[in-house]
């Protein structure tokens, strides 16, 4: 459901498994980096969105320390971005990955989309990144 996010200004970055390499390295890193600067822009919450099950995405933002900062949300085999044809199917990777939630950042305000930045390649962070968002802000 949406309704967490009406009436609020907030970022959701989504990311195709919790503890990828881009996922863990390049990507949520710097949205916990840059979270000060996104609240002085009016942000009220920082989502992180996933496939992954509510276990690993708790775990994965309290490893990483931004669990304070960033809310994990389950995708749920990623339902609520196949609704929004941002899934990416990953099984020739033959690591069991399957279709995730492809890599991208979307801004609402007020349910009203402001920005969406979908990476053509998944295993990079440019226009889903931190730095892109807070240029669209």
């Amino acid at each position: 459901t949406t309704d967490i996010f009406k009436g609020k200004k907030v970022v959701i970055f989504a990311v195709p498994g919790a503890f990828t390499p881009s996922c863990h390295a390049n990507h949520l890193p710097p949205f916990a980096e840059k979270y000060n600067e996104l609240k002085s822009k009016g942000v009220d919450d920082v989502y992180v969105l996933s496939a992954n099950d509510p276990f690993v995405l708790s775990g994965w933002t309290r490893i990483q320390g931004v669990a304070d900062k960033i809310v994990g949300l389950t995708d749920i085999e990623g339902a609520w971005s196949k609704e929004l044809g941002l899934t990416v199917d990953l099984s020739a990777a033959g690591i069991g990955l399957g279709t995730r939630t492809t890599r991208y950042a979307l801004c609402l305000d007020d349910l009203k989309v402001t920005y969406l930045g979908v990476e053509p390649d998944p295993t990079q962070v440019t226009v889903s990144g931190a730095e892109a968002v807070l240029a669209a802000l």
